[in-house]
This record gives C-alpha cells, sequence and structure tokens, in this order.
C-alpha cells in the first residue's frame, strides 16, 4: 500500500499544482480525511452488534462446527488453515453475506476472518497467502443480489431494477475466478513467494480472545454448553412459526399485486433478520447467554474501529486529492483508445476507474449516468452491472488489512486489481449478451 499511497499523493499535488486545482487538492486533503473518520464511526454500530453475533456463534461452539463442515471446499483454496479453524467459519459468513448484498453485515465477519488468519502468520505486518487470497476474493465481490444497486435502478425509474441480478452474476463469476487464479499463480512468483512454512497447530499464538481459544485442533478448546432439548425444541417451534408467518406475508404481498421488483426487496430485506434469528435462537437453545455474549463482543467494535481509522483516512485522502487534481480525468484520456477498442462506451469509463477507488464516489457517477442515460438503457445496466459486481479494493484493503495492521500486502493488490479489470469486462459482456 505504501507505494500506491505515494504515488497518489505526488501525482495529486504535481497535477494539482500544473491544472491550477491545487486549491481543489488542498481542500480534498480535509475533506477525506473527515469522511473517513465520520465513516469509521458509522461503522461502530454495525461491527459493535454483528462481532456480538459473531461471539454467540462462538460461545454455542458453532464456528468450528461451520469450519469443520465446510473444510472439503475450502481445502484446495486454504491448504495453509488448519482443520476446524475459525477463520474458515468467518470466511464463509463474509462471504455469504456479501453475495446477499448484505455488506454492513459482511464486514465485522471479513474482520474477525482476517483476525483469524493473523494468528496463523509467523510475518506480523505481511499478508499471509490465505490473507491475500481472502481479500481477493472479498473485492471480486461474488455477488447475486444486489441491493443497494437495485434500490437506485428502482429510485430512478427503472421499469426492470432487478434486470442486473443475470448480468452481475455473471460479471461477478468473471470477476472472482480472474482474481483467485491471479492470486493463486502470482503467489509463485519469486517477487511474491513466502519463504517460510505456514504454523503449525504448535505453534500458532495464543488466542487473546477467549471465543477463539484454540485447542489442538485450531478450534474452540472450551467445550460448548450441550443442548437443552426442551429448548431445542422451543427454538425449532420459533423458527418454523417465524418460517410459516413469512410465507404468509410474502403470499399477501404476491396477492396484493406488489411489482416483482419490489417483491425481490422485500424477501432481500428479510435475509438479515432471518440471520440474527436463527442465531440468537441457536445459542439460547445451547444455554448460552446472548445478551452478554452481545455485549462482550460488541465491545470490540470500538476498537476495531479506532484501528482502521489511521488506515481509512491515509486512503481516502489520497483518492480525493487524486480525483480533484484531475489525474483521474486524464488517466481516463490515456485509455480511451484501449477501451474504445474493446467497445466499452466512454460515458462508462469514469465509473470503471473510480470503483476500486471510492465506493461512494462510483456510485455517484453510476446514478449520475444513469440520470443522463435512462437506467435501462445500455449504459445504465452497464454501469449498475459494474457497481454490484465488484468492491472498491482499496476500502477493503485499508478496512481488513488495517485491522491486522498489514504494511506489506505482498500480491493482494495485483490480484484484486486482476479481478477489477475482469470485473468491467465480464460486465460488458454479460451486458451485450444479456440485452442483445
Amino acid at each position: 500500500m505504501g507505494p500506491v499511497f505515494i504515488f497518489l499523493l505526488l501525482a495529486a499535488v504535481c497535477a494539482g499544482l500544473f491544472t491550477g486545482r491545487i486549491e481543489a487538492v488542498s481542500r480534498a486533503s480535509v475533506e477525506g480525511a473527515q469522511s473517513a473518520v465520520t465513516l469509521a464511526i458509522g461503522l461502530v454500530g454495525m461491527m459493535a452488534f454483528w462481532l456480538g453475533m459473531v461471539e454467540v456463534l462462538s460461545r454455542a461452539g458453532l464456528l468450528g462446527g461451520l469450519a469443520r463442515a465446510l473444510r472439503p471446499l475450502f481445502r484446495r483454496l486454504f491448504p495453509e488453515i488448519p482443520d476446524g479453524h475459525p477463520a474458515l467459519a468467518a470466511m464463509t459468513m463474509n462471504i455469504a453475506a456479501n453475495m446477499m448484498g448484505l455488506v454492513n453485515a459482511a464486514t465485522p465477519f471479513g474482520i474477525a476472518a482476517m483476525r483469524q488468519l493473523d494468528r496463523l502468520n509467523t510475518r506480523k505486518g505481511t499478508a499471509t497467502d490465505p490473507m491475500c487470497l481472502f481479500l481477493a476474493i472479498n473485492t471480486s465481490a461474488v455477488a447475486v443480489f444486489p441491493t443497494g444497486v437495485i434500490a437506485a435502478r428502482a429510485a430512478l425509474g427503472s421499469k426492470d431494477p432487478a434486470g442486473i441480478v443475470i448480468t452481475t452474476l455473471l460479471a461477478t463469476t468473471v470477476s472472482t475466478l480472474a482474481a483467485v487464479a491471479a492470486c493463486l499463480l502470482l503467489a509463485r512468483l519469486p517477487l511474491f513467494r513466502s519463504t517460510r512454512p505456514p504454523m503449525t497447530d504448535e505453534e500458532m499464538e495464543p488466542a487473546p480472545e477467549p471465543e477463539f481459544d484454540a485447542g489442538p485442533e485450531g478450534i474452540d478448546a472450551s467445550s460448548p454448553p450441550a443442548w437443552s432439548a426442551p429448548r431445542l425444541s422451543f427454538a425449532a417451534l420459533v423458527l418454523a412459526g417465524a418460517v410459516a408467518c413469512g410465507i404468509w406475508g410474502f403470499g399477501q404481498m404476491a396477492r396484493s399485486g406488489l411489482a416483482a421488483h419490489e417483491f425481490r426487496i422485500a424477501l432481500s430485506a428479510a435475509v438479515l433478520p432471518a440471520i440474527i434469528l436463527v442465531v440468537v435462537l441457536a445459542g439460547w437453545a445451547r444455554k448460552v447467554d446472548v445478551y452478554a455474549a452481545v455485549v462482550d463482543g460488541g465491545r470490540e467494535g470500538f476498537q476495531v474501529a479506532l484501528r482502521i481509522i489511521p488506515y481509512m483516512v491515509a486512503i481516502l485522502v489520497g483518492v480525493g486529492m487524486f480525483r480533484a487534481s484531475g489525474m483521474l480525468d486524464a488517466v481516463v484520456a490515456a485509455v480511451d483508445p484501449l477501451t474504445r477498442a474493446i467497445s466499452l462506451p466512454a460515458e462508462a469509463l469514469p465509473m470503471a476507474l473510480l470503483r476500486p477507488l471510492s465506493g461512494s464516489g462510483a456510485y455517484a457517477v453510476m446514478s449520475e449516468i444513469m440520470q443522463t442515460h435512462g437506467p435501462d438503457s445500455f449504459i445504465g445496466y452497464l454501469v449498475s452491472t459494474m457497481q454490484g459486481s465488484t468492491e472498491t479494493t482499496f476500502y477493503v484493503l485499508a478496512v481488513y488489512g488495517g485491522e491486522v495492521s498489514l504494511r506489506r500486502s505482498r500480491h493482494a493488490i495485483p490480484a484484486c486489481l486482476v479481478g477489477d479489470l475482469f470485473g468491467v469486462l465480464g460486465a460488458l459482456l454479460a451486458c451485450r449478451w444479456w440485452l442483445g
């Protein structure tokens, strides 16, 4: 990240002096720092709550069980991680939340995963191969239902706001496969190759948090409370009742003539409460003090925010100054001949370049393009698919890397940028195929 940050600052200052935009560059440095702190504070609440949910799962003994169940799937991707390690479960829940467009819920799980991966790290401050691969998968955004983009399309009057689901799924598949392949290939290059073997279970650092006290198999060493048969039966009845209420409620929506896209949005909105209900019932049935677990786990949310603020300030200031200096416009002009060769509309180019740098900036550009050209135009579909099929690369690196104080990201950035590039190409091909 160091060379990237230095390049952004030097390019912004030099371009600002050359073009006479130095006042805008100066203002962007102040606004970027303020927005970084505001954004981090805004994350505290969601982080505190969802880290509390992670604590409930851990005390109920479900994290280790989930990790062991998923080990066959992750064995080839993450061979360095011991069987049943909590990092596997945290990564799985992070990816699942991202797939449903639940970004706020995914972030705490991702932070928990990075924290666990760092326990396997013999070189603190340097990204391991599993860290790089996890970051690459995150930034390529395995998205199935991009709720935020669908809501924006609906607000702008699209006749089919959820029409981008298929194109987003195709584009995110391309970007994820490319990011994973790039990460695995780059890890073999001498420049990025790890020089130390992965830690064995005996070498693992003792866990500072009780919820991840690793035992001989890398899972929670403390035996979770046994299932209470009466509580489990009652929890099953509550869950069955909730499912029945959901079926009845959605049936009423369907009979009332609710538009298809509104029905999909309502269905997606039900996912988050459903996850909360399942976690709480599972913890309660396992005789876990759910309230105490949520409070204890939530305390970590404030510490996480404090740890990531410096990293977010650095990235958002650098990106803001780079954009204010006019360098982003210059890059757009420079690569325009290349984008014309692949028939990428010039109007969508700023979106493609801004997406890895600024999530809010890319969202604003997407909205402006759809306002100008219409959400159901080819360009409207294209920028919507770009927004939904990849993540804000440098934001993810700043938040997740900041949690474990990464100073050397190795091949994480190149792999993530390869995923971003193929995400744009995948979005272009998917939209051309889908729209004919």
